[in-house]
């Protein structure tokens, strides 16, 4: 098996529709809820305490928030910087790498609060014709 740097300088064009492909783990992680979330948080507001994440993320529990923090900083995207205070803050911000997700992560929350009455519409149109009813 490869180390990192292995991976880094390896010429494969990764493909998600591949199985076994990387990038479909990358993509279920920044494709998900929460992560999207974090990352606009800390795009349009800059570094943030674990508190003032989980007051500004209405819903996500205390774990999933440590959860999704962890697996950005494994994956990059996010720094933790622990500060030497008592008592202790710590700080999560973007990466570089990080950043370079702004833009596409603002465009897919922008289209899903745009369209968000044609896809409700269209889910009670399915049900309907479904006999579902939620």
């Amino acid at each position: 098996m490869g180390t990192a740097g292995d991976v880094r300088r390896s010429t494969v064009a990764w493909d998600p529709y591949e199985r076994g492909c990387p990038s479909r783990d990358l993509l279920d992680q920044i494709g998900s809820k929460w992560a999207v979330l974090i990352l606009g948080e800390l795009g349009k507001h800059g570094a943030a305490r674990f508190t003032h994440l989980r007051q500004r993320l209405a819903g996500v529990s205390e774990k999933m928030l440590t959860q999704t923090l962890r697996t950005l900083e494994r994956d990059g995207l996010v720094l933790r910087t622990v500060y030497p205070e008592v008592p202790v803050r710590v700080e999560y911000g973007l990466t570089a790498l990080g950043e370079t997700l702004r833009e596409p992560l603002r465009a897919l929350t922008e289209w899903s609060v745009r369209h968000v009455p044609e896809v409700l519409a269209a889910r009670e149109d399915y049900d309907a014709r479904a006999g579902n009813t939620g």
